[in-house]
């Protein structure tokens, strides 16, 4: 009899909880507690300092299933995500590549397509994680049949898997290298026409800079 009472208890409070919220959680409201939407919510995991998200960016505003999922590709300083596979389609429907060079002297905040309390990391933040291998470690694996890269942190052993998505060519969209190698956006320009990037393959992992139209994959870091 208790043991039914105590469910029957719990039932009451988070339809209550539920009913206050409107019926479902608002992803515009950081004080919602209807409950934990997965595509919103992200433990982290901190390397060398910082602390970055588990999963990337899938449609704007929301994270990707599991770690090993591709997301969406972003093209540099623009809210509007892309497909990972073909046929090519953005977040808003559309399915015509913006071959424009984005605005902007860096990833502002109205264009961050990560979700509420995470950013676009900047390319300094990036760079920690091709420390010196004493203080965090880099090997090209396969997760869960997904090639990638893993960082690990050398002190406290925590580790992060970023997949190899590829990219959409900035002249047309074309997808490739998808499976081969990571291409990561940053939010710290180059010049007028480019960004930086983390780039990883099998043999190595750097940074690089490249046209702003590409259309790259983001993981986030914690505000």
């Amino acid at each position: 009899m208790k043991k039914n009472y105590f469910l029957f208890s719990v039932a009451i409070i988070a339809t209550a909880l539920l009913i206050s919220c409107g019926g479902k959680c608002d992803k515009n409201d950081p004080t919602s507690k209807c409950y934990e939407d997965p595509a919103l919510v992200d433990a982290g995991v901190v390397i060398n300092g910082i602390k970055w998200a588990t999963r990337n960016v899938d449609m704007p505003g929301t994270f990707a299933a599991t770690p090993e999922s591709s997301g969406m590709f972003y093209q540099w300083n623009r809210k509007i995500g892309w497909s990972s596979t073909n046929p090519i389609q953005n977040s808003n429907g559309g399915s015509t590549w913006d071959t424009s060079t984005p605005a902007g002297t860096s990833w502002t905040a109205a264009h961050n397509p990560c979700p509420q309390g995470w950013r676009v990391p900047t390319h300094d933040e990036q760079l920690t994680l091709l420390a010196e291998e004493s203080v965090v470690s880099n090997e090209w694996t396969s997760q869960n049949s997904v090639n990638g890269i893993l960082f690990t942190d050398k002190v406290s052993n925590k580790k992060l898997f970023l997949p190899a998505v590829g990219r959409r060519l900035g002249s047309d969209g074309t997808l490739g290298s998808v499976g081969s190698s990571g291409l990561y956006w940053n939010s710290t320009q180059t010049d007028e026409f480019s960004a930086y990037y983390l780039y990883f393959r099998s043999d190595y992992a750097d940074w690089f800079g490249t046209y702003r139209s590409y259309g790259l994959t983001v993981r986030c870091v914690a505000e």
